[in-house]
């Protein structure tokens, strides 16, 4: 009986020296955390959780080469599950940017033509306004309109919502213009 636990020790100890790294789950992260790194919505929007995807790859690697492999086989879930969350978060928030973006940059036009006719009226009303600087500026309100609706096409979402806020801050200012340009009147 003896003889059989001494054996039983070795082979147990023989067993735990001959323990392989989890190469398939390793491979699987690094995959995983290498598609994360590569989708820009992403890198983008889940920037966070992609950083700590990367740092369990990069934990679940000093583990393997310390050969704790538990501790390295748990690190590679980690990482995967990250770079995963990464990917959906990103792809949810990129989808969330695009439908902001668009009520930004789908009430542009009319708030041009809203400007445009405060300042007809200014000028019809000889009102004493620097008229070639605000056309020039409505000119230029079209155009940023124009790139914000093309960058909105092409998903460049953060560039449509930046343009749209340009444009109406612009327009905001040049109604500012007109209205402090407007007489008093008395009732």
């Amino acid at each position: 009986m003896n003889k059989f636990k001494y054996l039983f020790f070795i082979l147990i100890v023989i067993i735990s020296g001959c323990e392989q790294p989890p190469l398939a789950e390793m491979d699987s992260a690094r995959e995983a955390v290498f598609r994360a790194e590569n989708d820009a919505d992403a890198v983008q929007y889940a920037a966070g959780t992609l950083a700590r995807a990367q740092d369990a790859l990069r934990r679940m690697q000093i583990e393997a080469d310390a050969k704790r492999y538990d501790s390295a086989r748990t690190l590679a879930a980690e990482a995967a599950s990250a770079a995963e969350k990464a990917v959906n978060d990103g792809r949810a928030a990129s989808q969330r940017a695009g439908v902001d973006s668009a009520a930004l940059v789908n009430g542009l036009r009319s708030e041009i033509d809203e400007t445009t006719s405060n300042v007809s009226a200014a000028r019809y009303a000889q009102m004493d306004l620097d008229y070639e600087s605000l056309d020039s500026r409505i000119v230029n309100a079209h155009n940023a309109a124009d790139k914000a609706e093309a960058d909105q096409a092409a998903g460049r979402y953060q560039d449509a919502a930046n343009g749209a806020r340009e444009v109406r801050s612009d327009l905001a200012n040049m109604n500012q213009i007109v209205a402090n340009a407007a007489p008093i009147r008395k009732k």
